[in-house]
């Protein structure tokens, strides 16, 4: 998957000799934009995203796009989404027919809204676990939600447990982010996502908009109605059924931030404060997070015997729905594909890389100066990796040290 972002003032998108020229937004009268030209049949983007404040899109350049299967998605000043173009989507009528019908079945109904509800917490779990082993002083416990979960049959309990797990798990979240961001809840009174007044809250919304996005593009492709979903109520103009969708996978979102959190990669002035008092991506902020989370969307994980990336795995969790619902499918599952991550920058690894001397260290084959570098990453308050090689060795030094 690859994304294209078009930022900025005077974005415009025309087609010329059959070709598509984009140029991109520019801030300043003395910087020049970026400007692409595509030749029919060999674009290589699949979406486009427009976060910028003026421009032109032709008639010709939409109709272009929709022929390329290229999806164009519009963000509000505040990082959600606006709108979104989609390719042609599925005729097959059927399959929106056995939607609705199982939206009006209320077992059925329940069925498949606690699914992604226990899908949403066994990622939340994946999250928490990958930042306990680096901040012990994450602490979480699910099991009386999940119990709950297994034991209500409505609607309306199934999103009070959602709720409570969403609470605790944002309470946990924080405790990773430096102060320096200012985040304190992603919720507010309501339990509904807060507004972009911090620099974590303006990312999360940010990137929940692609996801929203991508889940659109799947939702289209299958032939379902993005509007009839099965946790969130229906609503005029929302997608309910795209934010039901995006419950097993907000889990990438949360990890890319956390990732530009951990890395320093992105700071204050990557946004820009509205009159309003919220707060905006700048374009290097916007790029920063654009090309971090299209990193985990494009990132492989295993499953059915394959290893396709992330955003694919939404398309395949679409279509299984679809199935379901049209009886080609016997049951529903969003827990698959499991995922885990094993930090290699945890708390316990750190502590073992300070405890090794360097003469310990000569013993293993390593010199002094390889030792010298990872204590001084452990010292930091940076993540870092290690490579299978040295991992073996530590292990090593380790049961030299347990055996006496």
């Amino acid at each position: 998957m690859k994304l294209l972002l078009l930022n900025g003032n005077g974005i415009n998108m025309r087609v010329d000799g059959a070709k598509l020229h984009i140029k991109d937004g520019r801030f300043s009268a003395t910087e020049e934009p970026e400007e692409y030209v595509f030749s029919p049949k060999r674009i290589d983007v699949d979406s486009i995203v427009v976060y910028g404040q003026t421009g032109n899109m032709t008639l010709d350049a939409i109709r272009w796009l929709i022929k390329h299967n290229v999806q164009i998605s519009i963000l509000n000043w505040d990082g959600k989404l606006l709108t979104t173009m989609l390719p042609p989507e599925s005729t097959n009528i059927k399959t929106k027919f056995a939607q609705y019908h199982a939206f009006e079945n209320q077992e059925s109904r329940i069925k498949i809204a606690r699914g992604f509800v226990e899908a949403k917490v066994d990622k939340s779990t994946v999250v928490l676990d990958f930042l306990n082993q680096r901040y012990p002083t994450v602490d979480f416990d699910f099991s009386e939600d999940i119990d709950k979960l297994n034991n209500i049959n409505s609607i309306r309990d199934i999103m009070g447990v959602e709720g409570g797990v969403a609470s605790k798990y944002w309470n946990e979240f924080s405790k990773a982010v430096p102060e320096k961001y200012n985040f304190e809840s992603r919720l507010n009174q309501s339990g509904r996502a807060i507004g972009a007044g911090d620099m974590v809250n303006a990312m999360l919304n940010y990137g929940n908009a692609l996801l929203e996005a991508e889940c659109l593009r799947a939702i289209n492709s299958v032939g379902l109605d993005p509007h009839v979903g099965f946790l969130h109520e229906m609503n005029p103009s929302k997608n309910s059924l795209a934010y039901d969708l995006q419950e097993p996978f907000r889990f990438l979102i949360d990890l890319a931030v956390l990732n530009l959190i951990e890395t320093n990669g992105i700071d204050k002035k990557d946004f820009i404060r509205t009159e309003n008092f919220s707060l905006r991506l700048r374009p290097s902020g916007a790029k920063k997070l654009t090309e971090e989370i299209n990193w985990w969307f494009n990132k492989r994980v295993k499953y059915q015997s394959k290893s396709p990336m992330w955003n694919y795995v939404i398309l395949l969790k679409a279509r299984e729905l679809a199935y379901y619902l049209t009886g080609k499918r016997k049951e529903i599952d969003f827990l698959e594909p499991q995922y885990a991550t094993k930090r290699h920058d945890s708390s316990d690894i750190r502590q073992k890389i300070l405890s090794i001397s360097y003469s310990d260290w000569k013993k293993l084959g390593f010199s002094k100066g390889t030792l010298h570098y990872m204590k001084k990453n452990a010292e930091a308050d940076k993540p870092f990796t290690l490579n299978a090689h040295v991992r073996e060795r530590l292990n090593q030094w380790e049961k030299l040290v347990t055996n006496g």
